[in-house]
This record gives structure tokens, C-alpha cells and sequence, in this order.
């Protein structure tokens, strides 16, 4: 009977294994959230008089898998120590690609990486061909410990100071959470009661940045600084342009234009303006004011920062700065005539391109859908908080006007399923329908932009 179990399991291990890798990353987050799912549902794990549902707990697993930070119940309130934990390791799994800790395991037992394996951390992390997976994946799981440990160290001192109450765990909490960009908080009104401490803000706008900008970028720049490559990859320059100058816009129309901001003083208004630009485009999802007293405008203009969203191969989700830079380019190049799309004198592929329009059509369309079916069974709401939270959702932002824990259940079940498909990118989740099992997967050139 145990040989017939074990040759099962084998055989169910090897079709897992064999399966195209878009597929393989759709059924692995899946399996994450179910997993996540039933832990989370254990009473064990609940604190006395907790009154959460399975739909909430599924709600949290999916929100801390995607690393999206919306949530219908106070994780501090309902969840114990252990509870809180497993809420944190899923965030972590989500956060640098549920791959990448089996595969370093693989890598520490000094046994080759399959080329199913392979081929599937060059889904997760869209790395450019250049890259060498096993190379990559020891340095994301370095990079990872040494920006989320520092940075646990620095907030332990900060909230110590400020007396916070266990801010060992608070600061280990926030800074995991940070980092892969998910906005879990241990406080039920995020950090508005920090939002005029600059070391607060600065530090968790600094772990936010380090997980959206994405591990290709560290590689990339950590190769240059060493002499291992002459220049850094097109993918890592519009990136950092695009971070740099979507935060300054951002930062600028918010200080500018929100009455609620307008109201502090000047210092503590520019610190406001950018926490808020920052947290909506690195998709962390943390706020240092109370979003839904927020005005019309700046809803919108946070919804855009949402859907341009962070970068590939980080821990942000959205529609990605490198497809907004593509599509950017594109309008540039037919508004001056041009039949190529450049950036820096280098030629973007035309298959590069045609993918960041899929990607955005694919996206759009998600976004449309979420919001109708939203509409639907929450009606009763203003308009301009559904699509909020539907674009929230969808970009694994996990910012909220307030209406989350007070939605249908049928509301609860859309975003579910729009978080789920943000983390794997509407495209992505698209292609699984219809890849075939033995077709290549596309993986970038060196000079290409990762979409």
C-alpha cells in the first residue's frame, strides 16, 4: 500500500512538474492561498471571541499570498502569535515568488535545479536570459534577509522609542510586510498615527521602494558596482526612471491639489504627499491618512499610481512601470513619426511591445469587469469607492476607503478572485488558458525590456 501511495505521489509530483510553466504558477499560488486557507480557519490560531468566517479567513490568505494588505477583519484583533505568523510566512511566500525557497533549498543541498524548475522561476521573476537562475535565486534569497533584517532593526528602535507596545515583533512584522509590498498591519488604522514621524515614513518607504523596484534591478546594479558587466540592462534604467519620476508627480499633484493635506503644516504636508504617492505606486498599501477622506481627484490620481504599479521581478503588483514605459514609447514613436519604439537608442522589439499592449488591454479589461460585478452587488455605494477598490484589488495595493469589511459577500468573493489574478497578472492568467504544454515560454534577451 505505501509503495502504491508513494509511486501516486511521484506521479502526481512529475505531471505537477511537467505542466507548461504559466500553469505551474497559477495551480502553485493557488495551492499557497488553499493551504493558507485551512491553517488560517484552525481555532487555535484565533483569539477568544475572534468573529471571523471561512470567507474571511479566505479573504486574508488570498490578500496576504498576492501581498495585497485588504482585509475584512483586524489581523491583530482575530489572529494570536501563531496566527499572525502564518498570515507573515504567507506573506513572505507571496512576496519573492513561492518558488524560490523550494529551489533554494534544492541549491543548498548541492542538487541541480531541473529545467522545469527553471523554467518556471523565469515565469515568477520575468528575468532577462543573461541572468543565471541559480545565481538569481541565492541572491534574492540574500538580498531578501539583509533588507528585511536591517530594516526590522531600524523600526524595532524607532517604535521602541516611540512606545509602541511588543515592537520586536512589530518591527519584524512591518518590515517583512514592507518589503514584499503587502500592507498588512498590525494596527487597525495602518500608520495614521505615526504620519508625522520621519523616520517612520522614511524607513518604510525605503523597504517599499528596495521590493518594487524588483530583484533584477539589485542583480543588475550589484553586477555593474562588481565589474561583472559593462552597463546595466535597458530593463533596470526605465525602471529607476520610472520609479524616480512617477513619485515625484505623484508627490507633487497630491501636496498641491488634496485639501486634507493642504491643512498641515509644511513639512508634515510634503511628508503626507509622498507616503501616499509612494505607498499607491510600490503597491504597499500602508497610509499615514485616512484615504477615505481623501477627494474625488485624489482618488483618481491614486487609482492611476495604482494601475501603473510597480516593477517586474519585485514584489509589487500592477500593470508595471516597464509596460507603462513601452506603451509611453509607443505614443512618443506615432506622435513623431517613427516606426521603432527607443528608449536611450536602443530599439525595443516589436513583440515587446505588442505583449505591453496585450498586457494593458488584458488589464484594463479586468479592472472594467471587477468594477461592474462590484457595482452589481454593492450598488448602494458611491461609484468612485467601488472602482477603488477594485483597481486596489486588482493591483495588490491594499489601500481602502473604508468600505472592505462592510461589502456583500458576493463583493468579497470578486475581490478574492481580482487580488488572485493580480498576482499573477491578468495577461499571465489569461495565457494559462490557452498555452499548450509543450510550447516554449518566451524568455527576454539581454537588451530587451521585461514586461
Amino acid at each position: 500500500m505505501n509503495l502504491h501511495w508513494k509511486k501516486r505521489l511521484e506521479s502526481i509530483v512529475n505531471y505537477f512538474f511537467s505542466i507548461h510553466p504559466v500553469r505551474h504558477v497559477v495551480l502553485g499560488y493557488l495551492t499557497y492561498i488553499l493551504i493558507g486557507w485551512i491553517l488560517l480557519c484552525l481555532p487555535f490560531l484565533h483569539k477568544s471571541g475572534a468573529a471571523a468566517g471561512g470567507l474571511d479567513h479566505l479573504f486574508i490568505s488570498t490578500s496576504a499570498v498576492s501581498t495585497t494588505g485588504l482585509v475584512t477583519v483586524s489581523v491583530s484583533g482575530t489572529y494570536n502569535i501563531i496566527g499572525q505568523i502564518i498570515v507573515l510566512i504567507l506573506i513572505q511566500l507571496g512576496g519573492i515568488g513561492y518558488m524560490t525557497f523550494g529551489s533554494f533549498i534544492f541549491l543548498a543541498q548541492r542538487r541541480p535545479l531541473s529545467k522545469e524548475r527553471m523554467n518556471i522561476a523565469n515565469v515568477v521573476f520575468a528575468m532577462p536570459e543573461s541572468f543565471k537562475v541559480y545565481k538569481f535565486i541565492k541572491s534574492v534569497i540574500a538580498f531578501t534577509a539583509v533588507i528585511e533584517i536591517t530594516g526590522a532593526i531600524i523600526l524595532y528602535t524607532l517604535l521602541r522609542k516611540a512606545g509602541v507596545e511588543n515592537a520586536v515583533w512589530s518591527a519584524i512584522f512591518h518590515s517583512i510586510s514592507s518589503f514584499c509590498t503587502a500592507g498588512f498591519s498590525l494596527y487597525d488604522s495602518s500608520f495614521e498615527n505615526y504620519s508625522s514621524h520621519f523616520g517612520l515614513n522614511i524607513t518604510i518607504a525605503a523597504l517599499s521602494y528596495f521590493g518594487a523596484v524588483g530583484f533584477i534591478v539589485f542583480v543588475d546594479v550589484w553586477r555593474k558596482l562588481r565589474g561583472k558587466i559593462e552597463n546595466v540592462t535597458l530593463t533596470t534604467k526605465i525602471i529607476l526612471w520610472a520609479t524616480f519620476y512617477v513619485s515625484i508627480i505623484g508627490t507633487v499633484v497630491l501636496f498641491i491639489t488634496e485639501p486634507s493635506i493642504r491643512q498641515l503644516p509644511a513639512d508634515k504636508r510634503l511628508l503626507a504627499s509622498f507616503f501616499q504617492a509612494m505607498t499607491a505606486m510600490t503597491t504597499v498599501g500602508f497610509n499615514t491618512i485616512p484615504i477615505g477622506g481623501l477627494s474625488r481627484a485624489s482618488l483618481l490620481l491614486i487609482i492611476t499610481l495604482m494601475v501603473i504599479g510597480a516593477s517586474p521581478s519585485g514584489t509589487g503588483g500592477g500593470l508595471k512601470s516597464t509596460t507603462f514605459s513601452a506603451l509611453w514609447g509607443l505614443v512618443k514613436s506615432i506622435l513623431k513619426g517613427k516606426n521603432e519604439v527607443s528608449f536611450w537608442g536602443r530599439i525595443i522589439p516589436e513583440y515587446r511591445v505588442r505583449l505591453a499592449s496585450a498586457n494593458f488591454c488584458f488589464y484594463i479589461i479586468f479592472l472594467l469587469l471587477g468594477t461592474y460585478l462590484l457595482t452589481l452587488s454593492d450598488g448602494a455605494m458611491d461609484f468612485e469607492q467601488i472602482l477603488f477598490e477594485a483597481a486596489s484589488a486588482l493591483g495588490t495595493v491594499g489601500l481602502s476607503t473604508g468600505i472592505t469589511s462592510s461589502v456583500t459577500t458576493m463583493s468579497k468573493i470578486i475581490l478574492i478572485g481580482l487580488m488572485y489574478a493580480g498576482r499573477l497578472g491578468p495577461l499571465t492568467l489569461a495565457l494559462s488558458m490557452f498555452v499548450g504544454k509543450q510550447e516554449k515560454f518566451a524568455v527576454p534577451k539581454p537588451d530587451d525590456l521585461v514586461i
